[in-house]
């Protein structure tokens, strides 16, 4: 029995890796505004993952890509951003902030997806009120993005939340590539391409992401006036520089969590699966974070999280609450979202870190097999 099983364990990658890097930054005296490591960080991910076709401009975090994505993508005196509730607080965070109010809509039950036909549903119902969608790729899964190019092609825009699908393949390459609207990725320590905090955002459309870039320099044009609502989510030299280092690794690392889900699915699907737990059915070949799972009917995530703990084994359950259950969110409109409230009483996110061995998959799962 191991002593301790943290949920997470983020893996970084050592100093070592790129001294080189900063003491380019020292030489330079540039530490920020788009400067030259941040520039060659860029260059490569959009040469390597998205094969020179669109653009990418680097951000600070996540939420700030999202802010910025909605904020140039949003039709104008439009109100509603349609949304899933199963999702990270800021997803509507980032709508509330980019001046409009989320709309919930329930997700699909097999991906836990926003379920496309309920969007459709929606837009026919709120017509012009719709200023944006935004999907979410639900724990690093890719998502079939056909329907939100045909809403692009409407005029209808689409900001895609992928914060943890970062090194995700899905049929031409990384997930998200030739999308025209917006896809937005999380760098923080704890994705599977952690650099401690930033992001991405990519797009086809290389005019959106200059205007999106523009906006995360305060608005500034040329001559640094401000002819655009803007604010500052430029990314360090030395973000930039422990992400090229990063890049280097990263698809050892994946394989690594693709090996450790692996044990997963198969030990569950051999003895838990029988007994009510679910997986999620996903797209691609995903670069994992964790490990979600939904616990049978009959029982409740955080009665199991706290069975795990005194097991040894730390667990979370994202996301519960759902969005549409936390207090800031509580008002907002919504469908019917029993789905939602169903999954987020029973999800239960598991432990996935690179270095977990074989023996610490067998014995969470042994764990759950002997909750009743």
């Amino acid at each position: 029995m191991p002593n301790f099983i943290p949920f997470l364990r983020p893996n970084l990658v050592n100093v070592e890796k790129y001294i080189n890097l900063l003491q380019e930054i020292d030489q330079t005296n540039i530490y920020s505004n788009y400067g030259p490591i941040n520039t060659k960080f860029e260059q490569v991910i959009l040469s390597d993952y998205f094969h020179n076709r669109g653009s990418v401009t680097t951000v600070n975090n996540a939420t700030s890509g999202l802010i910025l994505a909605i904020s140039e993508s949003k039709r104008k005196n439009a109100r509603y951003a349609i949304m899933p509730s199963f999702t990270f607080a800021a997803t509507p965070l980032a709508a509330i902030w980019s001046g409009l109010t989320p709309y919930f809509l329930e997700v699909s039950p097999g991906s836990w997806s926003l379920d496309e036909k309920l969007v459709e549903n929606a837009l026919q119902e709120l017509g012009d009120e719709v200023a944006v969608v935004v999907p979410y790729a639900t724990f690093g899964s890719a998502i079939d993005l056909t329907y939100y190019n045909s809403l692009q092609e409407r005029g209808i825009p689409v900001v895609v939340d992928a914060a943890a699908s970062f090194g995700t393949n899905h049929i031409n390459g990384q997930f998200g590539i030739d999308f025209s609207g917006s896809i937005v990725f999380s760098f923080h320590a704890t994705k599977a391409f952690p650099v401690g905090e930033g992001g991405l955002v990519y797009s086809s459309n290389t005019e959106l992401v200059r205007k999106i870039r523009m906006a995360g320099n305060f608005g500034f044009d040329e001559n640094r006036s401000s002819i655009s609502l803007g604010l500052n989510s430029k990314m360090t030299e030395y973000t930039a520089a422990i992400g090229i280092a990063t890049l280097e690794h990263f698809s050892e690392k994946v394989k690594i969590r693709q090996e450790i889900y692996k044990w997963y699915k198969q030990l569950a699907e051999g003895k838990l699966l029988s007994k009510g737990w679910g997986l999620q059915e996903t797209q691609g070949s995903i670069a994992h974070q964790f490990m979600p799972m939904l616990c049978p009917k009959e029982l409740r995530n955080n009665d199991i999280v706290q069975y795990l703990l005194e097991k040894g084994i730390q667990a979370r359950t994202y996301f519960s609450p759902a969005c549409h259950q936390q207090e800031l969110f509580i008002s907002c409109p919504k469908g019917d979202l029993s789905f939602s409230e169903d999954i987020a009483s029973r999800i239960i996110s598991l432990p996935l870190w690179e270095g977990m061995k074989y023996s610490d998959v067998e014995y969470i799962i042994e764990s759950l097999n002997k909750v009743e």
